[in-house]
């Protein structure tokens, strides 16, 4: 009674006091719109619609990846038990447009396929048990660069809009995003030229039309016009994502068009740079940031390095290499700028696993490698399988257990959508990591102190008085760039080790450098750009484990260019190692009591490369 008489009494003296007006200015976020979070995915996973994957064993669709990529547990094509450590926040499903969803339709003896005699011997096989002859009678179909479905209608767009309807399902604005993608599988020459292609719309849009595939055309550019025409036509949007590099025998950065003596020009450069606007720099067939060739002054260039050829049996020259790695790509990207007007050449970096099992695993603790038949296992196969420079001999063979874990892509957007999500990758406001979920960030201005590191509004402030990666610093009027960097270990993973500055800019001459700066080492001093000792190694090998007794989990950096040169063109971008931990071999050795081939590496560095931040003197 007491407290009932309380409360009225208060409400009678509310009404009669005058309201205190609001201060509509209380809560800073209302008015906040720069990006605020960071998502991680993968935009590259094959399921069992990819030809080169439900051929060799993988029964499992769309559905599945989506739902594992959730955190769901799945059951793999082998019988496997499977679930990652935490779920990731988007997916592509990027099956290969060449013969798309061939395995599915065998499996439904569907009649379409049946009647031709491609289908009835691909069918014959598969049901003798023979999964290589299948492979092979696809395979040497495809070589032939002759479509033999070509003149089966509807045959592929029932099995498109499968996938579409999977991707609609599976697609959670805000929780989750499920984009609609596929892969071109250009291999001109059996050297990798492939592309992802992304869709920032929906399924309405992309069943208009079928996915660009190889037997179309093998020339990127010819995709560029495709991706452009379907623009137009529907006011949705794409962007397309080399990869492979390092298997493309020169020609994925290279100085001639394809198949061409003709030099790149500004239409190319123009082209190129509106449609790829990332650039796949590690995934399971090896890591394409930089080569000890090319950087032979970088202690950290030969990371999962694959250098001997390409998929097929076509051996590596040296000429070719620096062709292929993303690095040396950005310097030149800073001559053509100034010869062209255009930079065909300015890419965001990321990351992702191009697995064939349609399982995204990226962890070294977890992998469940690049195709069927290298899961885990303690047959020899899991090591020893030849995955690259096939129909070679063994100076071009690359083996199972060269495979990396790697990647996944880190996105920097304000929501989990796929508007959100494709917006920052189109503005390469996006980075890569071997597989481990480091949080990176970095700004750069000509008006940050050390003292501003530790602010407490550090992206708001960031953002209003720099860019951030991915950006284009404006005149300096003589002053040289600072750049504030912040950099978080995976919660479940390793600390870390070092951060870096990677510099690469434009000599008067028309000659390009480069240098790498140690900004931040983990518990260790930094005296002229570089960190003083190293940080150590805690892995056990027979136990597969390691500890975090060294390294650091937060490690932040103020740092300025020290050899700015106001009249040279520069990009900047930056590089986060943890501590050594285990590979992915190590712990098959510890699960399995198997030998590893003595080249095999007992640990690793797991790491993050940021997209560039670009000067350009006018």
């Amino acid at each position: 009674m007491v407290l009932t008489s309380s409360i009225l009494a208060s409400a009678a003296l509310a009404q009669d006091t005058p309201p205190v007006a609001p201060t509509a200015e209380y809560s800073p976020y209302p008015s906040q719109d720069f990006p605020n979070q960071v998502y991680f995915g993968d935009t590259h996973v094959h399921t069992t619609y990819s030809a080169d994957a439900g051929l060799i064993g993988n029964t499992i669709g769309p559905d599945e990846a989506y739902r594992f990529a959730k955190g769901e547990t799945v059951t793999s094509s082998t019988g496997l038990k499977a679930r990652l450590a935490r779920p990731l926040d988007f997916l592509v499903v990027a099956d290969h447009a060449e013969n798309l969803g061939t395995a599915p339709l065998l499996a439904a003896r569907d009649p379409r396929l049946l009647e031709t005699e491609y289908g009835q011997s691909l069918q014959a096989a598969v049901d003798a048990g023979d999964l290589p002859g299948a492979w092979e009678i696809f395979s040497l179909t495809k070589a032939s660069g002759e479509d033999p479905l070509a003149d089966v209608p509807g045959v592929y767009d029932s099995v498109w809009q499968e996938i579409t309807a999977a991707a609609e399902q599976h697609n959670q604005p805000g929780a989750f995003t499920a984009f609609i993608g596929f892969e071109w599988t250009s291999a001109f020459n059996r050297s990798n030229l492939h592309r992802n292609v992304i869709y920032r719309g929906g399924k309405e849009n992309a069943d208009t039309r079928l996915p660009f595939s190889a037997y179309d055309s093998v020339d990127p550019e010819d995709l560029w016009d495709w991706m452009a025409q379907y623009e137009a036509d529907t006011g949705d949007r794409l962007l397309a994502i080399p990869h492979n590099g390092n298997l493309s025998n020169g020609l994925m950065f290279d100085t001639v068009k394809l198949d061409s003596d003709e030099l790149l020009d500004a239409d190319y450069a123009t082209r190129r740079a509106r449609w790829e606007p990332l650039y796949e720099v590690t995934q399971m067939k090896g890591d394409g940031e930089a080569h000890p060739m090319l950087s032979p002054d970088d202690l950290f260039a030969d990371f999962e390095t694959w250098d001997k050829g390409q998929l097929g049996p076509n051996p590596k020259t040296p000429e070719m290499i620096p062709n292929e790695y993303a690095r040396e790509a950005l310097k030149r990207g800073l001559a053509y700028r100034t010869e062209l007007g255009v930079n065909p050449f300015k890419f965001g970096m990321i990351g992702s696993t191009d697995t064939h099992t349609s399982l995204s695993t990226a962890q070294e603790n977890n992998m469940f490698g690049k195709v069927v038949a290298l899961e885990p296992t303690a047959d020899p196969i899991r090591f020893e399988e030849v995955v690259g420079g096939i129909g070679g001999d063994e100076s071009v063979a690359q083996y199972a257990w060269q495979t990396s874990a790697s990647g996944l892509t880190a996105v920097w957007a304000r929501e989990n959508t796929r508007e959100a999500i494709f917006d920052a990758m189109m503005r390469k406001e996006v980075y890569a990591t071997s597989g481990t979920h480091i949080r990176v960030r970095v700004f750069a201005g000509y008006d940050f102190e050390e003292s501003d590191l530790p602010r407490s509004d550090f992206a708001a402030y960031g953002y209003a008085n720099g860019v951030p990666m991915g950006g284009d610093l404006g005149k300096s009027e003589g002053r040289a760039p600072r750049f504030l960097i912040r950099a978080l270990r995976d919660p479940d993973g390793a600390n870390l080790d070092r951060v870096q500055v990677i510099k690469g800019w434009l000599n008067a001459d028309g000659s390009t450098s480069e240098n790498v700066y140690d900004v931040s080492c983990g518990g260790r001093e930094v005296v002229d750009g570089a960190c003083v000792g190293v940080v150590g190694d805690t892995v056990n090998p027979e136990e597969a484990s390691y500890t975090n007794d060294i390294g650091q989990a937060i490690l932040g950096g103020y740092w300025k260019d020290p050899d700015f040169d106001p009249d040279q063109s520069a990009f900047y971008y930056v590089r986060v190692l943890e501590i050594p931990t285990p590979r992915w071999t190590t712990y098959d050795r510890k699960f399995f009591g198997v030998e590893l081939p003595p080249e095999a590496p007992i640990s690793i560095q797991d790491r993050a490369y940021t997209s560039p931040i670009w000067y350009t003197p006018e």
